[in-house]
């Protein structure tokens, strides 16, 4: 792990809040975290110098701007926009990267461009065919992480086999597990359950040397049956849109309940009190944003609706990806 500061560049165009939530989240991490990280805040100068002044007058922060005068607007279509809009934001904070200016890419811009530039500027690391990103879901006994959450909706076992290497290669570097569960999301646990896709899948992850555990079901997710469960994009994007509903409804659910019981102000604050924490370990914020895992270099993919606070987490994920070396140890697994 490097002791000296890593180099992370910030998309400040992308998301529904920028740039202002952008830079604002910049210098607030700056200041939690002095001489940790140097930011490149990538975007058009006119609009990111007048925040900066803004918010960091003094000029206290290690942020330097670095000029990027085309956006990719969030509803563009991501293959054209990467390869005509080479002045954008995306395309040059990625080329940092890949020229080796900068130790990681993060944005909360157009995840299609984001995912389709990483994989066009940085390319895949070895072993890898298709890379993908990771979703987290908080469970009673930690973080389970879900691969893939939407980069390949379509997959081949050998995909579901690459997604299980990287996984447990994160999990090992960034949360210190020795040797990662790995199961397969099914509609069963049986070996011979599922589709054509997840039967094959077993096979391969059986003689993968990973310590595969077999396929789970749905309702075992928040159990904590695995440390890494893979599966297609589809099928991995509805389960985390899911469980990021249930954290939302399921305590207005309980507070109608609740009032139907007759229960007293001071009884519901107790529980709203207990409620708002469990809703903060589902909140994306707290998370920043996805990894995006395969390609040869850091990229976190923020929310395009993310706060200040959720573009620091994206930042403090960032850094600690390129501190473990998470790269290195999906290349060491894949191969």
């Amino acid at each position: 792990m490097t002791s000296e500061a890593t180099r992370v560049a910030l998309d400040a165009m992308g998301g529904d809040h920028a740039p202002g939530v952008v830079v604002e989240g910049a210098v607030a991490y700056h200041r939690a975290h002095p001489g940790r990280t140097t930011i490149l805040l990538v975007g058009r100068e006119d609009s990111i110098r007048p925040l900066m002044q803004q918010h960091d007058p003094q000029r206290e922060c290690d942020i330097r701007v670095v000029r990027a005068e085309q956006v990719v607007g969030m509803d563009e279509p991501p293959a054209s926009a990467i390869k005509t809009k080479t002045g954008s934001s995306i395309h040059k904070g990625l080329g940092l990267v890949g020229s080796g200016e900068a130790d990681a890419f993060v944005s909360a811009g157009n995840t299609g461009a984001v995912m389709g530039g990483s994989v066009f500027l940085l390319g895949r690391l070895p072993g890898i065919s298709r890379p993908a990103v990771i979703g987290y879901f908080p469970t009673i006994k930690g973080t389970t992480i879900l691969v893939d959450v939407g980069a390949n909706v379509d997959c081949r076992a050998e995909h579901l086999l690459q997604f299980a290497h990287m996984g447990s290669a994160y999990v090992k570097a960034i949360f210190g597990a020795e040797s990662p569960s790995v199961a397969i999301m099914n509609i069963g646990e049986e070996p011979g359950k599922g589709n054509d896709l997840t039967k094959e899948a077993y096979g391969l992850l059986e003689d993968s040397g990973l310590n595969f555990v077999g396929n789970i079901e749905g309702r075992d997710v928040l159990r904590h049956a695995a440390d890494v469960i893979v599966c297609d994009g589809f099928v991995g994007n509805t389960l985390l849109k899911l469980g990021e509903s249930v954290a939302s409804v399921l305590p207005r659910m309980i507070f109608q309940e609740m009032e139907r019981l007759g229960m007293g102000p001071q009884d519901q604050a107790t529980v709203a009190r207990a409620l708002e924490g469990v809703r903060r370990r589902f909140d994306y914020e707290e998370f920043g944003g996805m990894p995006l895992l395969g390609v040869n270099g850091v990229v976190m993919i923020g929310h395009g609706g993310s706060s200040s606070r959720a573009i620091m987490n994206l930042i403090a994920a960032a850094d600690d990806m390129v501190r473990s070396n998470v790269s290195k140890a999906i290349s060491a697994s894949a191969s």
